[in-house]
């Protein structure tokens, strides 16, 4: 069996996307909102970050507020302004994002996003050598308040940014280097992470392939989110890439399902066993709705004949602290782990 190699991503489950979309912005009348999941890793991952740079954070979660605060809803809860909303208005991301926004901005504020302020840029001097230094406030700084959209799941162009350099810093020669064939494994919500994978290493010219596990939507869902996002990054940053790097499907990202499909949320019976015996025999703690689906694709591949030349490489998002609120949901699947997977 090739070896297959885990890497983790630091507090936030690739948030890196989220700290370069945030660094840009050092207007203390900014504000932002967002949505996300009641276990978002997203929503706590920007509420943390704008915190931290005094920029005040509205998170729109969806469903009903939990009996019990823990997990990434509890720190979403303390670091930001947290509005739950229906399922039903939730389901309309773009227009609920655009409508609360105008809501609380009222007469006195200015809804943009991260597209109109790159539109609004100059980027005609922009290259992928210089992409990670484009500050994409500079455009928009004599607005007195603005009201910062920022997708779900950071589903913006710009956030392609931090991938990059996430993967300029993997590829350094006494990490991963820039030689090796790798095949990354990653789990898939909204795939902004994954297309950025993919797309650094095509900017980059690196050797790597990404394999994407679909977990909230179908494979031509996930194929229209890639491509508007490439679509959009080469329209904002006026970048052009070459076809050589392009998989067999057109794209630069293999989308995979998952080996047991269900709906985006539900955990199968046997998963929480399955997560426990992987954190006592590896050391490494995955998930039940994230990162379990990347750890058996990531072993799938490793343990393939056909391929000896190429290591595979398990990129870890995360999703400890969503484990908390899980626990609450499926108390039965977790109440069995008292007496361990071995015992009777």
């Amino acid at each position: 069996m090739r070896k297959c190699y885990d890497m983790k991503l630091q507090q936030f489950p690739a948030k890196n996307v989220a700290v370069t979309m945030l660094n840009a912005i050092q207007n203390s009348n900014t504000l932002q909102v967002t949505c996300g999941g009641c276990q978002s890793a997203h929503t706590a991952a920007i509420a943390v970050l704008c915190a931290e740079r005094g920029i005040a954070s509205h998170l729109l979660l969806r469903g009903e507020q939990p009996e019990i605060l823990t997990g990434y809803n509890l720190m979403s809860t303390l670091y930001g302004n947290v509005t739950y909303v229906p399922r039903n208005i939730y389901a309309d991301r773009e227009n609920m994002l655009k409508d609360y926004a105008k809501s609380v901005a009222g007469n006195s504020g200015s809804v943009i996003s991260f597209g109109d302020i790159t539109q609004n840029s100059s980027t005609t001097e922009l290259s992928t050598a210089n992409l990670m230094e484009f500050d994409v406030s500079r455009s928009d700084r004599n607005l007195q308040r603005k009201f910062l959209i920022v997708n779900e799941g950071a589903g913006d162009s710009v956030a392609l940014l931090g991938m990059i350099r996430l993967v300029q810093y993997l590829s350094q020669s006494h990490l991963l280097g820039k030689e090796r064939a790798l095949k990354f494994v990653i789990d898939a919500g909204t795939g902004t992470t994954a297309v950025g994978l993919g797309l650094a290493a095509l900017c980059l010219g690196l050797p790597w392939e990404v394999h994407a596990v679909m977990l909230a939507d179908k494979i031509d869902g996930y194929k229209q989110q890639e491509e508007r996002l490439i679509s959009e990054f080469q329209n904002h940053f006026n970048v052009q890439f070459s076809d050589h790097n392009i998989n067999e499907d057109g794209g630069i990202v293999y989308w995979v399902e998952r080996g047991r499909p269900r709906r985006f949320g539900n955990v199968l019976e046997g998963e929480v066993e399955a997560c426990q015996q992987i954190a006592q025999q590896t050391g490494i703690l995955v998930d039940p709705v994230y990162t379990l689906a990347a750890w058996e694709t990531a072993m799938l591949l490793s343990s393939k004949e056909d391929d000896r030349e190429s290591e595979v490489v398990m990129l870890h998002t995360g999703g400890t602290l969503g484990m908390f609120g899980l626990a609450q949901r499926y108390r039965n699947y977790f109440g069995m782990l008292q007496k361990g997977p071995n015992c009777s």
